[in-house]
């Protein structure tokens, strides 16, 4: 494939935590993002914004819908429209799945019934959405986990396809791998089913750096810090001690220098050749580093990561516009802001 960029997806940001990983409360849904946020977020120059959505917003847990968490969701729709901007809509959390455990979502990979409230959220996403296909994309879930799924999520993506062409032939359909959306799972995803499927991916590498001291990652130390200007021959040591991330991501990267757009171009590499084999776009639908991290040294993690998307042509969405521990609209983030939107 000659042209690997997908037109319209190139550059965006996160909307997490105003439908999804919340308190799901009226409040919520009608203030942590407002109109004037979308203008802010195309005034920056973004082409697109990722919408996470739970499943609490749209479905009951015996499967029938909220019609009241569609309309928030127009709404939204209606905004991006309003400003020129894409969308894409992610099932951040399905009824019987989410990656965070601590939600204690369980037996969706196993049990057909949930399966089939999953494939009914789709059809209706379709359908209600059905006027504005030209400006949105369809993520199917958020973050795989365990590699032993793999197999059967990819038979539950291609059901899920099949159903959501009956009546949207060609809107773009986004398939993640296992290991949390891992670059290393896209090799074994499923040959794409038409030319509208996207492969994606995220990205907090190295995860000792992008989260650092964070409470929720197993085995972190919470005083942890680790600016980007020190060697990557420190960070390998501290991953290796670490042992919930990857040492090997380092190989062959020289151990006395830091971290720079060398390291990302050869994390991609793979995933970039599979995806011109199968004639398959690529795109990364997270990335971003904690408010642990300076500002500085945030910037310069970006600085590194677009040289590898801009090379690649890797359509992204970084994260997140606000709060949620990587907030790029944070008052924190004002000294690098200017900067920092050039790169998204």
């Amino acid at each position: 494939m000659e042209n690997v960029t997908w037109s319209g997806f190139q550059h965006g940001v996160n909307l997490g935590g105003w439908f999804s990983q919340c308190d799901y409360s009226e409040e919520r849904y009608r203030s942590f993002i407002c109109e004037r946020d979308l203008q802010t977020i195309a005034a920056w120059g973004l082409d697109h914004v990722r919408l996470p959505v739970d499943y609490n917003l749209v479905q009951n847990e015996d499967g029938t819908l909220i019609e009241s968490g569609f309309q928030y969701i127009q709404t939204v729709i209606d905004w991006c429209r309003a400003y020129g901007l894409n969308l894409i809509l992610d099932l951040h959390k399905t009824i019987g799945f989410s990656f965070d455990a601590g939600e204690a979502q369980t037996g969706f990979f196993e049990n057909e019934s949930l399966q089939e409230y999953f494939y009914q959220l789709w059809e209706a996403f379709a359908v209600h959405f059905a006027e504005d296909l030209d400006i949105l994309a369809f993520e199917l879930l958020n973050e795989v986990t365990d590699r032993k799924y793999a197999s059967v999520w990819n038979r539950i993506a291609r059901e899920c396809i099949r159903r959501i062409r009956k009546t949207a032939p060609e809107v773009p359909i986004l398939v993640g791998g296992y290991w949390n959306n891992s670059i290393e799972a896209v090799p074994d995803l499923e040959e794409p089913c038409d030319e509208h499927i996207i492969y994606n991916f995220h990205c907090y590498d190295p995860l000792l750096f992008t989260h650092q001291g964070a409470p929720w990652v197993q085995g972190m130390d919470h005083a942890f810090r680790f600016s980007i200007e020190q060697p990557m021959g420190e960070l390998r040591r501290h991953t290796e001690a670490f042992r919930h991330a990857p040492a090997h991501d380092f190989d062959d990267m020289d151990p006395d220098q830091p971290l720079g757009a060398e390291y990302f171009l050869r994390r991609f590499e793979k995933a970039v050749e599979v995806a011109k084999q199968r004639h398959v776009r690529l795109y990364c639908g997270e990335y971003g580093v904690i408010d642990r991290a300076s500002p500085e040294d945030a910037l310069k993690w970006y600085e590194a990561i677009h040289q590898a998307f801009e090379t690649y042509g890797i359509g992204r969405a970084a994260w997140s516009y606000r709060e949620m521990d990587f907030g790029i609209s944070d008052p924190r983030m004002d000294s690098v802001r200017s900067r920092l939107i050039e790169l998204l």
